[in-house]
């Protein structure tokens, strides 16, 4: 099965906890703290592997997640690391975040890869929190938070050839001729639905052949299932386009080349500057007087573009049409035509988002209660010991530092007031 979409959740694992000791041994009587910091999260990564040809695997399993990163340990010990998880997917895989629809990463080549979620950072143990007033710090730093996405995988197919036209035209059949795979051919429009590769073997050279799902008119604008299959012509290096020469589906082979070229205008501008060659096919049910082919030579030898007369059904002229294919490889190869990068997206800068540092206040109209929340403050938040003043003054410092109580009091705080952060609320008295 030929699985070229998949939607799934990853999530990067939590960093570890700072820890909260100090050292007990005999003769030392004020040891001092030693807890140690926790372990970084693991990161979930994506990696190309050109063994893997279709996105089946995701069809059954939906959430993959990075293990965490261990607390830390008295006498300065650090946790252990989470380890990293990497998800293979096959060359030409496109990673996409489907909150911002932002394009995270296009993994072109064999073995590229790039991090879609980073691990937490592991907390910081008290020992970091030792100073000349504060000799017995008993708060600890909380591991960074997992961070959680759903992503997108879209697979475009990778070959160095591709069969475009019209439904019916006879690419099915020019594929199976020319390579040993075996599409399903039939007579009727869309028979095929998923790109069907091929390689065909010429002696001296081979090549990747794809016969893509048949073009109709507005499949740019996603008519039909225009997206679906304009997207796999994206990374072919040569298009073959088939003409039904004989005009058997009653329509004309000069207007149909140009209302196909017209959709990968309109779809990219790059594709329709793809090297392109015009297979004028079913030459041997083209009745007699019929000046069809005679037309579409001189028009497509006026774009520029070399045409051969073939017959899928027969064999006849496919052996030309595949060679000339391979010249226009071998040229490429010659001369490399860069494509456009696709823009990306890095994640990972989120991380020095001054929003990490911003806290935002506002009062909840139904239940009243004023809320404070903020990436930041979260994390100092978790990392809080309620049991312990210099870890309240601690967090209160960070409220007062950041103005947030004198922006609750705008909102209308007063005392006896609740005040929630995360999940934890309390009332609000000034000292």
């Amino acid at each position: 099965m030929f699985v070229d979409r998949a939607k799934i959740t990853i999530r990067s694992g939590k960093g570890g906890n700072g820890a909260v000791s100090f050292r007990r041994e005999p003769f030392v009587p004020e040891g001092g703290p030693d807890g140690g910091d926790g372990g970084k999260g693991g990161d979930i990564v994506f990696m190309a592997d050109r063994n893997l040809r279709t996105l089946m695997d995701f069809r059954y399993k939906r959430k993959y997640e990075a293990e965490s990163g261990a607390d830390g340990m008295k006498k300065k010990q650090y946790g252990k690391k989470g380890a990293d998880l990497v998800i293979k997917v096959p060359v030409g895989t496109v990673v996409t975040d489907e909150e911002t629809g932002l394009v995270m990463y296009d993994l072109v080549q064999d073995g590229d890869s790039f991090i879609a979620a980073k691990g937490g950072k592991g907390g910081k143990g008290n020992v970091h929190y030792k100073s000349s007033v504060r000799q017995a710090p008993n708060f600890a730093e909380a591991g960074g938070e997992a961070k959680e996405r759903t992503v997108i995988l879209e697979l475009k197919s990778i070959a160095d050839v591709g069969l475009v036209g019209f439904p019916n035209v006879g690419k099915s059949t020019i594929l199976s001729v020319a390579t040993s795979a075996r599409p399903k051919i039939a007579n009727y429009h869309f028979t095929t639905i998923d790109p069907n590769l091929g390689v065909a073997d010429l002696g001296s050279t081979s090549f990747v052949m794809a016969d893509i799902a048949g073009i109709i008119e507005g499949a740019h604008e996603g008519a039909g299932l225009g997206f679906y299959f304009l997207k796999h012509i994206e990374r072919t290096k040569v298009l073959i386009h088939v003409i039904d020469v004989s005009g058997s589906e009653g329509r004309d082979p000069v207007e149909d080349m140009d209302k196909i070229n017209e959709e990968l205008k309109q779809y990219s501008e790059a594709l329709l500057k793809k090297p392109q060659i015009v297979a004028a096919n079913k030459m041997d049910i083209l009745e007699d007087g019929n000046d069809n082919y005679e037309r579409l030579k001189a028009h497509a030898e006026e774009k520029g573009y070399e045409i051969y007369p073939m017959s899928a059904a027969t064999g006849k002229g496919v052996k030309e049409v595949l060679n000339a294919a391979a010249r226009m490889l071998q040229r490429l190869e010659e001369e490399p035509v860069e494509e456009e990068p696709v823009e990306t997206f890095d994640f990972d800068k989120e991380d020095n988002d001054p929003d990490y540092r911003k806290i935002e206040a506002y009062k909840e109209e139904d239940t009243g209660v004023y809320v404070l929340s903020g990436k930041q403050l979260h994390k100092i938040f978790d990392s809080t010991n309620f049991n312990d003043l210099g870890s309240l003054r601690y967090l209160y410092k960070y409220l007062e530092k950041n103005m947030a109580i004198e922006r609750l009091k705008e909102l209308g705080l007063e005392e006896g007031d609740t005040v929630r952060i995360k999940d934890f609320e309390f009332e609000y008295y000034d000292d």
